[in-house]
């Protein structure tokens, strides 16, 4: 027996593998302090648990649904995007699905096909890489470059796009790194996009955490509503990670195509999860915006802390709950800087390189964690960076 062929070009998310190593030391009775896993702390608002609870337990939301959504939750996201994103979709142009990850799968399977080329952000997300090489295509990435903010580079872009480019993928506020497209470089990805007759797959799903300006969805640039796939969802703005809720905003065009791979892949999405989406969309803002406030605070601490560490520099991030420090001053790889912290300090981060090649000399470390132990999370890197730059001598688990 064996696995097909494409099983090969597929990848993973690593930050789970680092979350298990760090689980299988803790069962050693070790003190770890989780900075691994892109998940809010904070529970999801009350409000929303309680009108999930009603619509299962009272309302009998326990039944299939259509496939792409109820008709409440879908209204209510054609008004959020409206509000939010200036975005004015038809509900039949509003995908919802398990999580937000579907939309981007259904987005490539939809549209690439073998030997076609989409240009993805490195470092980033990495079910974009994967995905896109599982389904045949080629995955060109863009390099993103501390110097620049960790923002494309626009005429890098352009001189990646070739005959067989079909996509580009945007995600703003970024993943690993916090960075926020301007608005100079939306358009410039709008005029490439209509000039070379590209589709767009902007992912906004920490479009509620830009803690600078007004976000610009790059849907509302002339030419671009019928050629954006908008990606958004539930689990980061309301902290609903485990209600597995996101959606898509797509071109009247390509909501069928939608339609048919999600009754082909998982028929509909959770009934009375969606019940607590109207909730959460219609409902009372303060737990979200109350977190966003904490995550503000959090950034500020964790960054001048960061760089207060002799050896590591940190970028301001504008956006989402991540900090990128720059590690590559202590000679190291980035996976050998991650794993000796975590065996060393008891402090789980991610390398830079489990976003792609070009986060080598990076690190990636979510405050979605307290104050107080993002604190000490900071005072045990600094002593074991010290350490490390003392005697040369890595940690690691054969140690």
């Amino acid at each position: 027996m064996k696995l097909a062929n494409r099983m090969e070009r597929i990848g993973t998310e690593t930050a789970f593998e680092a979350a298990a190593r760090a689980r299988a030391l803790e069962a050693t009775g070790r003190d770890v302090i989780h900075l691994e896993i892109g998940e809010p702390d904070f529970d999801t608002p009350r409000n929303v648990s309680e009108a999930s609870a009603d619509a299962l337990l009272n309302d009998g939301m326990t039944h299939y649904t259509p496939a792409t959504g109820i008709p409440q939750l879908k209204q209510a996201i054609v008004e959020e995007v409206q509000r939010h994103k200036g975005i004015s979709p038809t509900p039949d142009q509003v995908i919802v699905t398990p999580g937000a990850k579907p939309i981007m799968f259904y987005a490539m399977l939809a549209l690439l096909d073998e030997g076609d080329e989409a240009i993805y952000p490195n470092p980033g997300f990495p079910i974009y890489e994967s995905m896109i090489e599982f389904v045949g295509a080629r995955a060109v990435a863009a390099h993103l470059r501390e110097e620049r903010e960790f923002r494309m580079d626009l005429d890098e872009v352009a001189s990646l796009v070739t005959d067989r480019t079909r996509m580009i993928v945007l995600n703003s506020p970024q993943n690993p790194t916090g960075s926020v497209l301007t608005e100079d470089d939306l358009r410039a990805v709008a005029k490439l996009a209509v000039d070379r007759d590209l589709v767009v797959l902007t992912d906004e799903i920490y479009a509620r955490l830009q803690y600078e300006g007004q976000p610009l969805s790059i849907a509302t640039l002339p030419g671009m509503a019928e050629r954006t796939i908008t990606l958004d969802g539930f689990s980061k703005t309301y902290a609903m990670t485990g209600w597995r809720l996101g959606y898509g905003i797509v071109p009247e065009w390509l909501a069928p195509a939608f339609s048919t791979l999600v009754i082909n892949s998982v028929s509909c999405t959770n009934a009375f999860a969606q019940a607590g989406a109207v909730e959460a969309l219609n409902g009372p803002q303060d737990a979200a915006d109350a977190m966003r406030d904490e995550f503000i605070a959090r950034r500020s601490l964790v960054i001048e802390g960061l760089n207060a560490i002799p050896g590591v520099s940190c970028a301001m991030p504008h956006g989402a709950f991540y900090a990128f420090p720059n590690v590559s001053s202590f000679g190291r790889s980035s996976v050998e800087i991650a794993d000796h912290l975590l065996y060393d300090a008891g402090v789980c981060t991610l390398a830079g390189t489990s976003f792609g090649r070009f986060g080598e000399g990076y690190l990636r470390l979510s405050y979605a964690n307290s104050r107080e132990n993002l604190e000490s999370a900071l005072e045990r890197i600094g002593q074991s960076l010290a350490r490390l730059e003392r005697t040369g001598e890595l940690v690691g688990a054969a140690s």
